[in-house]
């Protein structure tokens, strides 16, 4: 029985180890095909290594590399068109304001240039009409133009029933060229009550007086409110009106009088020329105001007759 066991597991074991070296040799073949087959797949997946070839590798890896390095995400372009609005918007609101201070700077500058112009034409128009008015002012301030103008005028104004009483009244007013009397007395009227013409030469003038001016065709000098002939400064130089006029806020005696003349053609006294010029129409137009309004009647501009009209 032993013998028997024994032969089996003998015979056992041979079947076993030539199973094994059977097997054995198939399995290296196996690994050695195994190097074949993959040298073949490279074989058949690698183009021959001819210049077509390599030149189709070339262009290809090129196309790749530009389509790398071209290519953008989608992003980046909005964002290329955003800056460049934004520039424009920028640039456009720049021109804008350019555009809004030239216009400024031109009204400023049409807005000087008007000023300018007023001032200077009213300082050469003044200066023109003053010579240019002074000999027929003088012919017309004459008493016999005077008659011989108001006949007519009186005559037609004498049909008018309900034409102001100042106007006749002016005409009963006379011209006061001396300022002695009770009605002169107190400090508003000094000046008048003091006033003496003076001739002095240039030299003299120029040494009493600071302020020294040319005006109407003749030279006054300013002192204590008051403008005053200067006799003698220059030669052969007259006067329409050889008295005092009351200044203020620094004009001249000129601008004084232009002013007063047009206050009395407002109120009806006064309807000559507004020359500037204190010739006998305009006297005897202050006078009829001063006597319409209670003041002494001095036929020339004091300080009560300015404040009555409203002028200072």
């Amino acid at each position: 029985m032993k013998s028997i066991l024994y032969s089996v597991c003998i015979g056992s074991l041979a079947l076993a180890l030539t199973a094994g070296g059977a097997q054995a040799p198939k399995d290296k073949r196996s690994e050695r095909a195994k190097p074949q087959q993959r040298s073949a797949r490279v074989q058949a997946t690698t183009p021959a290594n001819t210049g077509r070839a390599m030149s189709a590798r070339r262009n290809a890896s090129a196309a790749q590399y530009r389509q790398r390095s071209y290519a953008k995400p989608r992003g980046s372009s909005n964002a290329v068109v955003e800056h460049n609005s934004g520039l424009r918007s920028v640039r456009e609101r720049n021109l804008a304001r350019n555009e809004r201070m030239r216009e400024r700077n031109f009204q400023r500058k049409q807005e000087f240039r008007a000023r300018r112009d007023v001032a200077v034409n009213r300082d050469r128009n003044v200066a023109v009409n003053r010579t240019r008015n002074a000999d027929v002012n003088r012919f017309r301030n004459t008493n016999e133009f005077r008659s011989r103008n108001n006949v007519a005028f009186n005559r037609e104004r004498n049909f008018n029933r309900t034409e102001n009483a100042a106007f006749y009244r002016r005409g009963n007013v006379r011209i006061t060229n001396s300022w002695h009397g009770d009605a002169f007395r107190g400090q508003r009227y000094a000046a008048f009550r003091n006033y003496h013409r003076q001739w002095h030469d240039r030299g003299w003038w120029r040494s009493h007086y600071n302020r020294i001016i040319f005006v109407n065709n003749g030279w006054y000098y300013w002192n204590a409110g008051y403008w005053f002939p200067a006799w003698g400064y220059a030669p052969s130089v007259t006067y329409v009106y050889d008295g005092p006029i009351y200044g203020y806020n620094g004009l001249s005696p000129d601008q004084v009088t232009v002013n007063v003349q047009e206050q009395l053609a407002r109120a009806g006294y006064y309807d000559g020329p507004i020359d500037g010029m204190l010739g006998p129409m305009t006297r005897e137009a202050i006078a009829a105001f001063q006597a319409d309004n209670g003041l002494a009647i001095t036929s020339a501009i004091d300080e009560p007759t300015l404040a009555t009209l409203g002028l200072a």
